[in-house]
């Protein structure tokens, strides 16, 4: 693994090429090798959930990492802020009533994917109810047409609706892992301006979708 400076992280990381594609493999071994140790209070390592929970978790951190670049301050080690951004993530996942909590991800079921059990099935909805979530499901398929490209919703639904392992969805789509790590996050800062442009949040969406 390579040594790099606090400079150097964020040069490799903002380049492309053979030298992000370094950064990120250092960057993912550096979280999963902390993340056991950070965790055991609460979660044994030979908890059945434990691996996927760090498989999820350094997926989002990563994501959020590149999210959250221009954000670093340099007043500790850029690997030290990493691991508290991964820590958050793992600890808000444990606090989690459910493995999976509902996210804008799972709204976004096409044709061929049924939508998520539980999300869309209220059978107690009233009419006015249902047409309003019938009305935000049909804006964000609008939004998710508008603004992604087919290789990024692809992504989001093999990765987010259909819960599909990194390694399995990047060889499904025929390309490698950092590849599918930039093919999320553009999409993720494509779909948080156009929300934001439409006077619209996450949580306004998943609102229309809560039981009434």
């Amino acid at each position: 693994m390579t040594s790099r400076t606090n400079e150097a992280w964020l040069t490799d990381l903002r380049s492309s090429g053979s030298s992000r594609e370094s950064s990120l493999n250092d960057l993912r071994a550096i979280v999963q090798k902390g993340l056991p140790y950070a965790l055991s209070r609460w979660l044994s390592p030979t908890d059945p959930l434990f691996q996927p929970l760090v498989e999820e978790v350094t997926q989002e951190t990563l994501l959020r990492v590149l999210d959250q670049l221009d954000t670093f301050e340099g007043r500790s080690l850029f690997t030290t802020w990493v691991h508290k951004i991964a820590v958050r993530i793992a600890l808000t996942e444990l606090r989690r009533k459910r493995w999976r909590d509902s996210s804008l991800d799972e709204l976004t079921d096409n044709e061929e994917t049924p939508p998520p059990p539980g999300l869309l099935a209220d059978p107690q909805a009233s009419p006015e109810t249902a047409a309003e979530r019938d009305d935000m499901l049909a804006r964000v398929r609008r939004i998710l047409d508008e603004e992604l490209t087919p290789k990024q919703r692809e992504a989001l639904i093999l990765l987010g609706l259909q819960d599909m392992p990194m390694e399995e969805a990047a060889r499904k789509m025929k390309t490698n892992r950092n590849a599918l790590y930039k093919l999320l996050h553009d999409a993720r800062l494509r779909l948080k301006r156009r929300l934001a442009y439409e006077d619209l949040t996450p949580q306004d969406v998943l609102t229309a979708f809560e039981h009434r």
